[in-house]
């Protein structure tokens, strides 16, 4: 399987590196990237083909990777509309529909892709979506693709990706925000930076795990840490008066309400 990236940055080189470590053959793999420095660090750090133009990449693949910003998408798909072949077409932008990529490129075996930043470890969760054209063997290439740096799950109704987004895609970005909050009460009660943040983080950490490996609901595990009078309550009822969970869910509703009007802006010729 050859592969092209179109777009070497953060997420592509995410993808690259939890493929070679899955046994994907550097030489298998491409990436169109338009800064020299970037084509540079790609050859350096994981021996690909780094190329500038689409024609160098695309024509000879069996994948194509539009790893680009939703912006440039539209742009993008029509520049490799005349290089493709029978080629599967994937795309990591947010909110851009496969009707539209299908489209600008004129094609029609198509993988949307929604992973998470963190794919740069190896431990994201990636929601995808075939349009009907897409064949078994393309579906496994695409699933190969993205499970090299995480879990996948895969959706029969397109319009779920942009819930994905807003949970898993933007959900780093909500957690980094509780673990700053924590850091900064820490800092309050009186320890200095370096134990804020070590307390912070290894708290969320190890209660991550414990929830990731125990079989039971966090809630179950939320009321066992909760005893009757004590601290974890009264710092629950806190957030409960300060309606803290109803504020979260408002706050996913609006990433997603966000990615649906991402679709309608950029989607439109």
């Amino acid at each position: 399987m050859n592969i092209c990236f179109i777009g070497g940055g953060n997420m592509a080189a995410a993808l690259i590196g939890g493929m070679l470590g899955k046994g994907f053959v550097a030489g298998q793999i491409s990436v169109v990237e338009i800064s020299a420095d970037n084509r540079a660090r790609l050859k350096h750090d994981f021996a690909v083909h780094a190329v500038e133009h689409l024609a160098e990449g695309v024509p000879g693949s069996d994948v194509v990777v539009c790893a680009v910003k939703p912006q440039h998408l539209r742009e993008v798909a029509r520049q490799i509309a005349p290089l493709l072949g029978k080629q599967l077409l994937i795309s990591i932008a947010a909110g851009i529909r496969a009707a539209d990529m299908a489209r600008w490129s004129c094609s029609q075996a198509i993988v949307r892709a929604m992973p998470n930043t963190p794919a740069l470890i190896h431990s994201a969760i990636t929601g995808l979506y075939a349009m009907p054209a897409v064949n078994d063997a393309q579906r496994e290439q695409a699933q190969n693709i993205l499970a090299a740096v995480g879990e996948i799950l895969w959706l029969q109704d397109e319009a779920m990706l942009d819930a994905v987004t807003a949970i898993s895609g933007s959900g780093p970005a909500y957690v980094f925000y509780f673990i700053e909050a924590l850091q900064q009460a820490a800092l309050e009660l009186g320890f200095n930076d370096e134990e804020a943040h070590r307390l912070s983080l290894a708290t969320f950490l190890g209660a991550s795990k414990l929830a990731a490996f125990s079989d039971e609901d966090v809630s179950v595990l939320r009321a066992r840490v909760t005893s009757k009078n004590g601290t974890t309550e009264r710092a629950l009822l806190s957030m409960d008066a300060n309606h803290v969970a109803r504020h979260i869910v408002h706050a996913a509703h609006a990433a997603a309400a966000r990615a649906r009007e991402m679709g309608d802006e950029l989607g439109s010729d």
